[in-house]
């Protein structure tokens, strides 16, 4: 009999978390909705979602003291999964309006404006993942993932060497170039939103859990 996995869904006052909690008990997950700091750290899994302004999220998951769940979740090699701005906020920081906030820097790099021509970015879009990926395994280059946002990563910075295993990191376009995925050991994240993005969202959580 599969064992199902205990997921926390990070209660911070940000997020699309019912929806994040729906989907990921459609695959069989065991979900629970919270910001206890313990039960955080304790899950098998951490998902950190996010919508809304990087500032104002930073700000919530720092009075949760979320920044410290996903800081010890990962020196513990603790699976962590964020969404939306919930990955942007994984970076170092978050530029908008001209305000810089800094982010919680698991990853080099800034979160800015898309240079687009319509913003937000709202809709379907493909991605391009590359060869080896674990979350988007069984999914082709044509399926599409659904996108809400007008802030995001257009440069990936990270280097890695000595013998470390080099992140994964799955592009999209939309006017540029942007950070749509990353695979980086026990961090991933994800700029789509996956538990609004139908039976290849749910692939997607499902493969996801199978890391846990």
């Amino acid at each position: 009999m599969a064992v199902s996995r205990r997921v926390v869904v990070l209660d911070y006052g940000s997020g699309n978390l019912r929806s994040a909690e729906r989907a990921l008990a459609r695959v069989g997950a065991d979900v629970t909705v919270t910001a206890d700091f313990d039960a955080a750290l304790e899950a098998d899994g951490l998902v950190v979602p996010g919508v809304g302004a990087f500032a104002a999220c930073m700000e919530g998951l720092k009075s949760v003291r979320g920044d410290q769940i996903v800081g010890r979740r990962l020196s513990g090699g603790r699976p962590v999964l964020g969404i939306c701005v919930g990955m942007q906020i994984l970076f170092g920081k978050g530029v908008e309006h001209g305000v810089h906030t800094e982010g919680c820097g698991e990853w080099p790099g800034t979160v800015e404006r898309l240079d687009a021509p319509v913003l937000p970015h709202m809709g379907w879009n493909t991605v391009t993942a590359p060869e080896g990926s674990v979350l988007f395994q069984g999914l082709d280059e044509a399926t599409r993932f659904y996108f809400v946002h007008s802030y995001g990563v257009r440069e990936w910075l990270l280097q890695t060497g000595d013998g470390f295993r080099e992140p994964l990191v799955t592009w999209a376009e939309h006017g540029v170039p942007f950070v749509a995925a990353v695979e980086n050991g026990p961090l991933m994240a994800t700029q789509f939103h996956p538990e609004k993005s139908g039976d290849a969202g749910a692939r997607l959580l499902s493969n996801w859990l199978t890391t846990l």
